[in-house]
């Protein structure tokens, strides 16, 4: 009897993890679609790209903007990551605003301006709601692309870093004012 049970207990546990990886139950639906973090995280992604908030900060506050901005990618990840429990979509979230934050970057104004096209918190949005709804082309989708996502996140990284510095030079030769970023860009602690 215990081998069967062990036979059935393992068969079930199978289903278990086959329906996670299909998507969500309908319970579980219900409750994330009830919950209060994502109706933040539908508010969030409305005002921030739909009415142009992201991009309009980004370009009254250079460099300044994309990093504030980019606060509001906690509820994203929360969902993501707690809620639907999804590595790979949490993956893909993360990267969609560090690109955000990395066009915000380019600096002479065009990256401000590209930032009106970019809309990170719709794409994430839309995946989230792709994975809550079962849609599973955009669950098949960003899975397949996970360990790409990994990749271009740290590629995302030191292009940022690379983007501060020439931004942080680019202050320093032509005096926008923020002498505090040149300052922080030029800190050498050792």
């Amino acid at each position: 009897m215990d081998v069967e049970g062990g036979k059935q207990q393992k068969k079930e546990n199978l289903t278990n993890h086959d329906t996670r990886c299909r998507g969500l139950s309908e319970e579980e639906r219900g409750l994330i679609k009830q919950s209060a973090v994502y109706r933040i995280a539908f508010v969030i992604a409305k005002f921030m790209d739909r009415y142009l908030v992201d991009p309009v900060v980004g370009l009254l506050f250079p460099v300044v903007g994309d990093f504030i901005t980019s606060i509001f990618i906690i509820p994203f990840i929360y969902i993501s990551l707690f809620r639907i429990r999804s590595l790979p979509l949490t993956l893909a979230i993360i990267f969609n605003t560090l690109r955000d934050i990395a066009i915000g970057l380019i600096p002479f104004w065009i990256g401000a301006v590209c930032d009106f096209f970019n809309r990170s918190n719709i794409q994430n949005m839309k995946l989230i709601i792709g994975f809550v709804e079962g849609n599973q082309k955009i669950i098949d989708e960003v899975n397949r692309k996970a360990v790409w996502m990994g990749v271009l996140i740290v590629v995302c990284c030191i292009l940022i870093c690379l983007l501060l510095l020439l931004v942080g030079k680019i202050f320093e030769v032509f005096g926008y004012g923020l002498g505090w970023l040149s300052g922080f860009v030029n800190y050498h602690p050792i």
